[in-house]
C-alpha cells in the first residue's frame, strides 16, 4: 500500500511541477488536498506518515469521526518514542454542508471549502463565536452550467462575499468551484476561467481583505487546467489512490474528488 501510494503521489507531484512550468506558476503556491472519502483509516495513517498534511472529506460526520480517530492515533504515537511524532493533519470540508452539522464539525475542521449561502455562513459564525475562534472558509461558486453542482450563482457571489465578510467569526479566504465531469477541454477551462475572473473582481473591489487569496479548483481529471487558471488548492482523490489497497473500487472515479 505504502509503495503504491508513494508512486501515485510522486506522479501527481511531477504533473503539478510540469503544469507549473508551462503556466509560469510556483509549485510551492499550490496545496494538494488528499480527498480521503473512498479510503480506509489505514490509508489515511500512511498519508500522514508520508507528510501529506491536508486531508479532505465531503461529509461532516465522516470528517469528524476520522479526525478524532487520527488524533487518538497521533497521541499514542507521540507517546511511543520509537515511532516518532507527527503533526496533526489539516482537515478540509469540501462537500455540501448542512447547518445542523456545523456545531460538531467546527472543532475538527481547518478550512471549509463549500459555503454557499448566508444562512450557512451565519451558523458557522455563531458556532465559531461559541468556540472563541475565527473559522476560515471559501465561497463555493456555481460557475458551470451543470444543474447537479452546488454553489452560489456567479452573479450573486460578490454580494454574498460582501455580506459574509462582515461576520466577525469567519475569515473568507477565496473561492471554490467544480468543473463539469467531462473531457471537453473548452468546458473545463471556461468554468475555471469564469471562477478566476470572479476572484479577481472581488479582489479588485477589496470586498474581503488581504486574506482573500485562495482558489480551490481542480480535481483528478482536470487539475492541470486548475493550475492554469490560478488554483492554490487541488482536491485530488482518484489519481492518488488508484490501485491502492484500502481504496473502495466502487467509489474510485473522478467525481469522488468532490
Amino acid at each position: 500500500m505504502r509503495r503504491k501510494l508513494l508512486e501515485n503521489y510522486k506522479r501527481i507531484e511531477q504533473r503539478i511541477q510540469d503544469a507549473c512550468s508551462r503556466y509560469d506558476r510556483d509549485p510551492s503556491s499550490i496545496t494538494l488536498v488528499a480527498v480521503t472519502k473512498s479510503v480506509s483509516l489505514d490509508v489515511i495513517r500512511v498519508l500522514v506518515d508520508l507528510n501529506l498534511q491536508h486531508l479532505g472529506e465531503n461529509r461532516a460526520q465522516e470528517l469528524t469521526q476520522r479526525a478524532g480517530m487520527i488524533n487518538e492515533w497521533l497521541g499514542r504515537r507521540a507517546r511511543d518514542l520509537s515511532a516518532g511524532a507527527k503533526p496533526r493533519p489539516n482537515w478540509h470540508m469540501i462537500g455540501h454542508l448542512q447547518r445542523n452539522k456545523v456545531k460538531h464539525l467546527l472543532p475538527w475542521v481547518d478550512l471549509i471549502h463549500s459555503v454557499d449561502s448566508l444562512r450557512l455562513a451565519e451558523e458557522i459564525d455563531a458556532q465559531s463565536g461559541k468556540l472563541n475562534r475565527v473559522t476560515p472558509i471559501l465561497l463555493e461558486v456555481h460557475a458551470s452550467n451543470e444543474p447537479t453542482k452546488q454553489g452560489v450563482a456567479v452573479a450573486a457571489a460578490s454580494h454574498l462575499a460582501e455580506q459574509i465578510s462582515t461576520l466577525p467569526n469567519i475569515e473568507i479566504r477565496g473561492l471554490m468551484a467544480m468543473a463539469p465531469l467531462t473531457d471537453d477541454e473548452f468546458v473545463i477551462r471556461h468554468t475555471f476561467e469564469r471562477t478566476r475572473e470572479l476572484f479577481e473582481e472581488i479582489v479588485g473591489e477589496r470586498i474581503c481583505g488581504p486574506q482573500f487569496k485562495e482558489l480551490s479548483i481542480g480535481m483528478s481529471n482536470d487539475f492541470e487546467y486548475g493550475i492554469e487558471a490560478g488554483a492554490t488548492y487541488l482536491r485530488i482523490g482518484t489519481a492518488l489512490f488508484e490501485g491502492v489497497d484500502g481504496a473502495k473500487p466502487s467509489l474510485a472515479h473522478v467525481d469522488d474528488d468532490v
